[in-house]
């Protein structure tokens, strides 16, 4: 079964950068989409960034033109660099996957919906 872990979290003041990796491991014939959601305190999980398998990405409004996702799928991780950092970027971070484990779920199209365990950003002086 697929999992996800994540690194890069922590504690930056605002304008400072992070980067944050997740890389996939376990039983994975291919990924399609990958992608990293966020939770703040009190709200819901959305979207921050996500990129397919064929290279497309999209972006919340909030996070476009200071956040860049890109992959590497020989090593099967996923990144995403954080630049001009906000307070309001303060939020767990979630990195999800769908992950075919298998040539026949890949035919058949069936998938694992795999999230890791999340890591936190802080940004705060």
């Amino acid at each position: 079964q697929g999992q996800l872990v994540e690194s890069g979290g922590g504690l930056v003041q605002p304008g400072g950068s992070l980067r944050l990796s997740c890389a996939a491991s376990g039983t994975i014939f291919s990924i399609n989409a990958m992608g990293w959601y966020r939770q703040a305190p009190g709200k819901q999980r959305e979207l921050v960034a996500a990129n397919t398998n064929s290279g497309s990405t999209n972006y919340a409004d909030s996070v476009k033109g200071r956040f860049t996702i890109s992959r590497d799928n020989a090593k099967k991780t996923v990144y995403l660099q954080m630049n001009s950092l906000k307070p309001e970027d303060t939020a767990v971070y979630y990195c999800n996957a769908a992950v075919y484990r298998t040539y026949s779920d890949y035919v058949r199209g069936i998938y694992l919906d795999a999230w890791g365990q999340g890591t936190l950003v802080t940004v705060s002086s």
